[in-house]
């Protein structure tokens, strides 16, 4: 199938246009859940978590364009971004759960990832949130890929 512009364009079948509004609404749901932290609750991010939104924040966008255009192309660019997100939020895992024994520090005078403060419903915290949230988007759009035409 062919554009207006005479580009080849692949169509998402009804499964792999499930898995990437899926992806969106995870992406645009980890974006805002962000914003309401930092911008209502007024808790400064760390470093790690400020390097997480800088990948999270363009697959909302991108994966929303994505599902709206049914572009089963758009994993080609979305998986390498989540998988560099990904690997921040497995590095703030590692020295939040102490397997890699460093402090975890504010960037502002907001309490660390670490605290008691940030933890989501007494018992998640963020920075677990962050790697579920990134892990299920690269895998939606795995499937993505499985399910669209080479």
């Amino acid at each position: 199938m062919s554009d207006r512009n005479g580009r080849e364009v692949v169509k998402t079948n009804d499964g792999a246009w499930l898995a990437i509004f899926s992806a969106w609404i995870i992406a645009m749901g980890s974006t805002l859940g962000a914003l309401f932290i930092g911008e209502v609750m007024g808790q400064a991010p760390c470093d790690l978590c400020w390097h997480q939104r800088a990948f999270m924040f363009p697959l909302a966008v991108l994966l929303a364009v994505a599902a709206f255009r049914s572009d089963a192309r758009a994993w080609i660019y979305a998986v390498p971004l989540a998988a560099v997100g990904w690997s921040i939020a497995a590095f703030h895992n590692l020295l939040y759960f102490n397997i890699i024994p460093t402090a975890i520090k504010p960037c502002g005078q907001g309490p660390s990832c670490s605290g008691s403060g940030m933890l989501l419903f007494g018992t998640l915290p963020i920075p677990l949130l962050s790697l579920g949230a990134f892990t299920v988007i690269i895998v939606l759009l795995l499937i993505v890929r499985r399910r669209t035409p080479a």
